[in-house]
């Protein structure tokens, strides 16, 4: 918490409220859920101030995000937090760890990202893409465009926050977009999966955010 200031404090207050009455108000009180989404919005608030305790808990938020996508059978969901966000997020972990910002020891030093790790990420993605996707066909996953592109988003985002970008945060912005048509098409079939449509639409906000403290502290840094 000390290296949250009042606004990022504010912020996680309010994304805390939010996500707690949208459970509440759904009347159907799914402890994994709320969890869940508890943890990613703290994990998006320390990623926001470039702090790595934001990948680790970004490692506990995947696997209870996947237990939620498994029990409405949207595999795409849990084969991808659970097989490439999770992993990734360790990889990410060691990486912040190894560069810390000069000038704030508890803050990540951010990277421009090369013309090579450019298209590796395009070659990266690409094959997540493809490899994800098949497997998403095989398992008969609902709503299969929206898994797809959610896919592409998020290991964008995961490699992305591994290479210390700035543009992690867009990339996690698109990625809730998708997500909250994914949940929105979900809570059709169940009203109960509702909450998740608040919960994503404020992920989508808070990583607006880190893309904003990511822009800022560049001038600083680079």
């Amino acid at each position: 918490m000390k290296v949250l200031q009042k606004r990022d404090i504010t912020i996680w207050l309010v994304s805390v409220t939010v996500v707690i009455i949208s459970n509440i108000l759904s009347g159907k009180f799914d402890i994994v859920n709320l969890t869940a989404t508890l943890l990613g919005a703290t994990s998006l608030i320390l990623l926001a101030k470039g702090n790595v305790w934001g990948n680790i808990i970004m490692i506990v938020f995947s696997i209870l995000y996947g237990i939620a996508s498994f029990r409405y059978r949207y595999w795409g969901e849990m084969l991808t937090y659970l097989g490439m966000t999770l992993p990734m997020a360790v990889l990410s972990t060691v990486s912040w760890l190894k560069n810390p910002s000069a000038g704030n020891k508890n803050e990540v030093k951010i990277q421009h990202l090369s013309k090579k790790q450019i298209v590796n990420m395009a070659i990266f993605t690409l094959l997540a893409t493809l490899i994800f996707g098949v497997l998403l066909v095989k398992f008969n996953t609902p709503n299969i465009v929206f898994s797809v592109l959610s896919i592409t988003t998020s290991f964008l985002a995961a490699y992305l926050s591994f290479q210390r970008s700035t543009w992690y945060a867009f990339a996690y912005a698109l990625n809730d977009i998708v997500l909250i048509v994914l949940w929105v098409l979900a809570s059709i079939d169940d009203i109960s999966n509702l909450p998740m449509v608040a919960n994503f639409s404020i992920f989508l906000f808070n990583d607006a955010y880190g893309f904003y403290s990511w822009k800022k502290r560049e001038k600083t840094q680079i």
